[in-house]
């Protein structure tokens, strides 16, 4: 059939809306939706028949079609998905996931009335931060805490605090830009504190520091570059350095990390990583750091540091407009809680688990899932072989972890194809491409996604 004759086939909206199973529907779902579903349903067909990827259809053909979109249409558009990518902090995918009792936590406190505000013990209003300060001090080794909504607004909250209208001295090499195209110098900027570069992106001396200080400076900042590398003919200031500096001119220091490290990641064999505990030991009055990156907790912009500093952001205006609600005190809660005993964070924080988890257990899980989808489909070859996972997240930029992953080939479909049917799944299945494979890394899978991805493949 010609193209015009097809597309002069194609149904009008009035014609379809006297259809007896749209008559239904309407019945039990807005108007306007049912409208939507249609429209996209007659676009769809109308993009088919001008790409010539049709040559005939029939009206039962366009229903079906609606009623598939009318269903979808009602999913949520935030949803699980299935990471085979070996990306563990995997920034699109929802960084960090929670461990169960994080989950519970947030269970708990959603459904139900809670003493988000209520000190049980005195009968009277509470502070919604003293669920999780004494835990945070007790494993930070810090004389006070303060969680707000992410990283970007603590950096922001401590810089408006001791910084507004003054100077903030910091090394050239450490003006990073993060995740968004948002970038330390404009988040800065907007606290109200004057950047004032000093160093080289590649060499910064203490006397840069030293020559660049007046009566208009308000902070010393150090800002950990977790997410990338600079190699070669490189210097920095230490802590140590800084910090009595700062003692000598009476100027706080601050330190932004970044990622959260509560873990020496260097005693797995990793490399090394600064923790938030070595940064108070070495004396830095205020600490910032992420909850949903290595911490492996909610989103969460975490500041820990000496009390007097601390106290003074819990009276900034701009605090109640940062503050962080009771879903995600009750996930930090359940997070942070593990770290009192390390081998029990490692163990129970998914996060921490995928990272330092051998590549043995790995090998096993990856010959389970073989065979599972060797069961299902014969049309694919499925192949376990040694490769890397990432870390992600801007952490550990140039650290690889061995893994095993299961590569897929197919005569049938070529491996772009094949992701965009993962991709496209009920259970979307993210997956990475590469020398013409579709690879698929066991490190960031569960062991409860293998049915749905053996079933997955048996349905092309």
């Amino acid at each position: 059939m010609e193209k015009k004759e097809l597309l002069r086939k194609l149904p009008k909206m009035d014609e379809l809306l006297k259809e007896d199973v749209v008559i239904n529907r309407l019945d039990d779902t807005m108007r306007t939706l049912v409208v939507d579903s249609l429209r996209a349903s007659i676009d769809e067909y109308r993009e088919s028949i001008l790409k010539d990827k049709i040559n005939d259809f029939a009206k039962e053909d366009i229903l079906s079609k609606f009623e598939e979109i009318l269903e979808d249409s009602k999913e949520p558009n935030l949803k699980r998905v299935i990471n085979a990518t070996g990306v563990v902090i995997h920034t699109n995918l929802g960084r960090s996931i929670l461990s169960k009792e994080a989950v519970e936590n947030v269970i708990g406190v959603a459904a139900n009335y809670n003493n988000l505000e209520y000190d049980l013990k005195k009968g009277e209003r509470g502070s919604r931060y003293s669920h999780v300060e004494e835990l945070i001090k007790k494993v930070t080794g810090a004389e006070a805490a303060l969680v707000v909504n992410n990283n970007a607004a603590a950096v922001m909250l401590v810089l408006n605090t001791l910084c507004k209208d003054k100077e903030a001295i910091v090394s050239r090499g450490q003006l990073v830009e993060i995740g968004g195209s948002f970038r330390v110098p404009d988040v800065m900027t907007f606290s109200g504190a004057s950047l004032v570069e000093v160093g080289t992106t590649n060499r910064t001396h203490l006397y840069d520091y030293e020559n660049n200080i007046n009566e208009n400076t308000g902070v010393l900042l150090k800002v950990h570059t977790s997410n990338f590398k600079i190699l070669g003919f490189t210097e920095d200031v230490s802590l140590e350095e800084l910090v009595e500096l700062g003692k000598d001119k009476s100027i706080p220091v601050i330190e932004d990390i970044g990622s959260g490290t509560l873990v020496d990641f260097s005693k797995y064999n990793f490399v090394y990583e600064p923790t938030v505990q070595e940064s108070i030991r070495k004396g830095v009055d205020v600490v910032t750091f992420s909850g949903d990156k290595m911490l492996g907790g909610p989103q969460a912009g975490i500041i820990v540091g000496k009390k007097e500093f601390v106290n003074k952001m819990k009276k900034n205006q701009l605090t109640r407009a940062l503050r962080i609600d009771k879903m995600t005190l009750a996930a930090l809660e359940g997070t942070i809680k593990y770290y009192l005993d390390e081998k029990e964070a490692i163990e129970k924080i998914p996060t921490l688990h995928m990272i330092l988890s051998s590549k043995d257990e790995h090998k096993k899980r990856a010959y389970s899932l073989k065979r599972k989808l060797q069961n299902k489909n014969k049309e694919f070859k499925f192949s376990v072989e040694e490769d890397y996972s990432m870390v992600g997240g801007g952490s550990m930029p140039i650290e690889k972890i061995p893994t095993y992953v299961i590569k897929v080939k197919s005569d049938k479909y070529k491996p772009e194809e094949l992701e965009v049917m993962l991709r496209k799944n009920k259970v979307p299945i993210i997956v990475r491409v590469s020398n013409d494979e579709v690879i698929m890394d066991i490190r960031t899978m569960f062991d409860e996604d293998f049915n749905a991805v053996a079933e997955t493949f048996s349905r092309f």
